[in-house]
């Protein structure tokens, strides 16, 4: 048996009612969404999306890396974004351990990481406005263009606005 053969019947089922053919891969609600990995977050039902609405970025942390800024870049210019919403989460857990933790937990298992920056999380609310400010000052996007922040509380499906 191998290791995704769940997903590979679960695919034939999803592929026999599929109805997604018709999308053009633009953002229909002119959004992008940079969140977190965890599979708590539900990016398009939380706002009551549908496949095509948003563009959706999601890495640990929900950081605005070097990556999400080249992919928002592409958004913006290629794929219809003209606005982002950066949406990390409560409980998550990069906020429960630091770069060097991260770094000697690999270690232990015989994988030096010290070459990567894993974005830990010391201050949730500081990281989410250095990263919305990163965003609103990028010269690589539009100037003006609305981008905001919310953390989202994945025990009550409530977001909290963040302004800067």
């Amino acid at each position: 048996m191998s290791a995704f053969d769940d997903l590979l019947t679960a695919n034939e089922k999803f592929s026999a009612t599929f109805t997604n053919a018709g999308l053009t891969g633009r953002a229909a609600c002119g959004l992008a969404l940079v969140t977190c990995m965890d599979s708590r977050i539900d990016p398009l039902g939380l706002f009551g999306l549908k496949p095509g609405d948003a563009k959706i970025l999601r890495n640990a942390g929900a950081r605005v890396t070097d990556d999400v800024l080249r992919t928002l870049v592409l958004a913006v210019n290629l794929l219809g974004v003209e606005r982002v919403l950066v949406m990390p989460h409560t409980d998550c857990g990069m906020t429960k351990v630091t770069d060097e933790e991260v770094h000697a937990i690999a270690a232990r298992r015989g994988v030096d990481t010290r070459s990567l920056d894993f974005h830990t999380v010391p201050d949730q609310d500081a990281a989410l406005r250095h990263d919305l400010v990163r965003i609103r000052t990028s010269p690589f996007l539009p100037a003006g263009m609305p981008v905001g922040g919310a953390i989202y509380d994945v025990r009550t499906g409530k977001l909290m606005p963040v302004e800067i």
